[in-house]
């Protein structure tokens, strides 16, 4: 019989962890309300959802980590988009626990022109359904300027369906 090693312990409980943690969480139906949640951003700025009330369109990313490779790629092909986002009246913000000083070196080393949202503890990601300890649930959401959610998806979205969702859900009104 083969002797385990203390290696395949961890890599048992990072697995484990990583398909079972938070397993019963969901992400909020397309329709529903957009929790409101108050954040700071990395330079200092208070930023509340309310706020952006028949102004403003808003797009959530919910990212794991700050240089990251799939989050670094995510977020890029956002910054890329931009001016499609801003096109659309569409305020973006990339939200995980991250502190102010690795938000600033991650802006200032892709050039983001959105802001990034310090999520201490994780508790809107936990109002979104996207918390997973102990990181975030890769997950976006774009919600309206009356405040509903029109776009939800774990994962990493291509930024046309993103913005699709916002095109589809304004034709409506």
């Amino acid at each position: 019989m083969k002797k385990l090693k203390i290696q395949d312990f961890i890599f048992v409980f990072f697995i484990f962890t990583f398909l079972f943690a938070g397993g019963n969480k969901m992400i909020l139906d397309v329709g529903s309300k957009a929790p409101d949640f108050t954040l700071l951003s990395s330079n200092g700025d208070s930023v509340r959802l309310a706020d952006f009330t028949g102004k403003n369109n808003v797009v959530l990313i919910f990212y794991p980590g700050d240089e990251t490779p799939g989050c670094t790629k995510q977020l890029c092909a956002v910054r890329d988009d931009y001016a499609s986002f801003e096109a659309k009246g569409i305020k973006v913000f990339g939200v995980n626990p991250a502190g102010t000083d690795s938000h600033n070196k991650f802006i200032k080393n892709h050039g983001f022109r959105f802001s990034l949202l310090i999520d201490e503890g994780q508790k809107v990601a936990k109002l979104y359904g996207c918390d997973n300890q102990p990181s975030v649930k890769r997950t976006v959401y774009a919600i309206d300027k009356k405040g509903l959610i029109v776009f939800a998806k774990s994962g990493m979205p291509d930024d046309s369906e993103i913005l699709k969702s916002i095109s589809d859900n304004e034709l409506l009104k």
